[in-house]
C-alpha cells in the first residue's frame, strides 16, 4: 500500500509539474500567469493565451494591431479577453504548486547541473527559426529563420552581427531554410525546401555555390571535422557526403553514405570520434503516427548504437520526441525533447541507453543543439523565437 502511494503521489508532482510548465506560464516572456495586472492570462483570437505585459509588448502603440507570436494570426490588443479557464486552475492549483517539489524549478540548482546563463533573440529578431550553428574561428552564432533575412549572425554577446539571403534576391535567394552549418573556414550552409537545394555563402553572405538536382527534399546539414559536408535527404531516406571546394565554389564529389533511411532529418558528426548521428521520424506500424528514432554510425558508416522513443519510454515515464541531436565534447549523444520539453544525454552510442535528463524547463519547443568550445549548450527554442545558453552550475 505504501508503494501504491508513494507511486500516486510521483504521478500526481508530475501532473501538478506539467501543468505548472504548459498551461501555468507564458510561453513568450517564461513568466508564470497570476492575477496581478501584468500577468494575467488573455486570450489572443487564434486561442492562443500570452500575458498581458507581452500584449502590450507585441501590439502596435497606435492601432494596437498584433500577430499571434506562434500561428502569425493577426488581431488586435484590445480584442484580447482574460483565459478564465487558466486563473481559474491557478486558484485550484495555487497551493498545491506551492507546497509541491516541482513548483521549486526556480530554486538553486545543484552544483553540476546545467542553468541558463543569457538569452537573445525572440520575436522580431528571430521569427520561425529552424536552424543553428557555431562558427569554429569567430564563436559567433548563425541561426536561420523565416524573417526577411534568412540567415542571422549574432555576436558572442548575442547582439546581431549580420544578416542576408533576403528572398526574391537573385545574388542570395533563401526560400525556406531548414538548417545550416559552418565550415572550417567560416562558410555558411544552408538547406533550402524551397528549391531543395544546397546554398553555400561566405561569411558576409556573398553567394559561392548552389547544389540542385540532387536532392529530394535536403534536411539536417553538419560539418565533418575533414571540412566535408553531410547532408541528409528527408524524401529520399539518404545520407550524403559532400565534398566542397570552399575557395573556389566547387563541388568536387558526392558520396551517399546510407540508402535506406525513414526520413532521416536531424544529423550530428562527433568532433572526437567521427561518428554520425542521424534522427529518423519513421512511421509506427498499423498507427500512421509519426516516432523518432536515433541511429549512430562510426566514421566507417557501421551502426554502433540505436535508440527510438518506444525504447526511451522504457527508462523515463514521459513520452519522448527528439528534435534534434548533437555531439558533447566527450562524444555523448545529446537529443532535445519536444513533449517534455527536455534536453538528454543518451550517453556513448555503444552503451545506448544511459538516459540523464540535463535541462527540464525553461523550454517551450527546442529544436536545434550545439556546443560551444567553452562546453556551454546553445538551444535554438522556436515557440520563443530565441537562443537560450546553458553553462554548468559548480554551485
Amino acid at each position: 500500500m505504501a508503494a501504491e502511494a508513494s507511486e500516486s503521489e510521483r504521478a500526481l508532482q508530475e501532473l501538478m509539474r506539467e501543468a505548472e510548465i504548459s498551461l501555468l506560464e507564458c510561453k513568450v516572456c517564461f513568466e508564470k500567469f497570476g492575477h496581478r495586472q501584468q500577468r494575467r492570462p488573455r486570450n489572443l483570437s487564434c486561442g492562443h493565451v500570452v500575458c498581458l505585459a507581452c500584449v502590450a509588448a507585441l501590439a502596435h502603440p497606435r492601432t494596437l494591431a498584433l500577430e499571434c507570436p506562434f500561428c502569425r494570426r493577426a488581431c488586435r490588443g484590445c480584442d484580447t479577453s482574460d483565459c478564465l479557464p487558466v486563473l481559474h486552475l491557478i486558484e485550484l492549483l495555487g497551493s498545491a504548486l506551492r507546497q509541491s517539489p516541482a513548483a521549486h524549478r526556480a530554486a538553486p540548482s545543484a552544483p553540476g547541473a546545467l542553468t541558463c546563463h543569457h538569452t537573445f533573440g525572440g520575436w522580431g529578431t528571430l521569427v520561425n527559426p529552424t536552424g543553428l550553428a557555431l562558427c569554429p574561428k569567430t564563436g559567433r552564432v548563425v541561426v536561420v529563420h523565416d524573417g526577411r533575412r534568412r540567415v542571422k549572425i549574432f555576436d558572442s554577446g548575442g547582439g546581431c552581427a549580420h544578416q542576408f539571403g533576403e528572398k526574391g534576391d537573385a545574388a542570395q535567394d533563401i526560400r525556406y531554410p531548414v538548417d545550416v552549418t559552418i565550415t572550417n573556414d567560416c562558410h555558411v550552409v544552408v538547406t533550402d525546401a524551397g528549391d531543395r537545394s544546397i546554398k553555400v555563402f561566405d561569411f558576409f553572405g556573398q553567394s559561392k555555390l548552389v547544389i540542385g538536382g540532387q536532392f529530394s527534399l535536403p534536411w539536417g546539414v553538419e560539418t565533418t571535422p575533414q571540412n566535408g559536408i553531410v547532408v541528409t535527404d528527408a524524401e529520399a531516406g539518404s545520407l550524403h557526403l559532400l565534398d566542397v571546394d570552399f575557395a573556389e565554389g566547387v563541388l568536387r564529389r558526392t558520396e551517399m553514405l546510407q540508402a535506406h533511411l525513414c526520413s532521416p532529418r536531424g544529423v550530428a558528426v562527433s568532433w572526437l570520434t567521427g561518428a554520425i548521428a542521424v534522427l529518423e521520424h519513421p512511421l509506427a506500424l498499423g498507427t500512421g503516427v509519426c516516432s523518432t528514432r536515433v541511429k549512430v554510425f562510426s566514421s566507417s558508416m557501421q551502426l554502433v548504437g540505436q535508440v527510438d522513443t518506444f525504447g526511451l519510454s522504457l527508462y523515463f515515464p514521459s513520452r519522448i520526441t527528439a528534435s534534434a541531436v548533437t555531439f558533447d565534447h566527450q562524444g555523448n549523444v545529446i537529443v532535445a525533447d519536444t513533449s517534455g520539453p527536455a534536453i538528454f544525454c543518451l550517453g556513448k552510442p555503444e552503451e545506448f541507453p544511459v538516459l540523464k535528463p540535463m535541462v527540464t524547463h525553461g523550454l517551450s519547443h527546442p529544436v536545434a543543439l550545439t556546443f560551444t568550445k567553452e562546453n556551454s549548450l546553445l538551444v535554438l527554442d522556436t515557440a520563443s523565437h530565441s537562443i537560450k545558453v546553458y553553462k554548468v552550475d559548480w554551485g
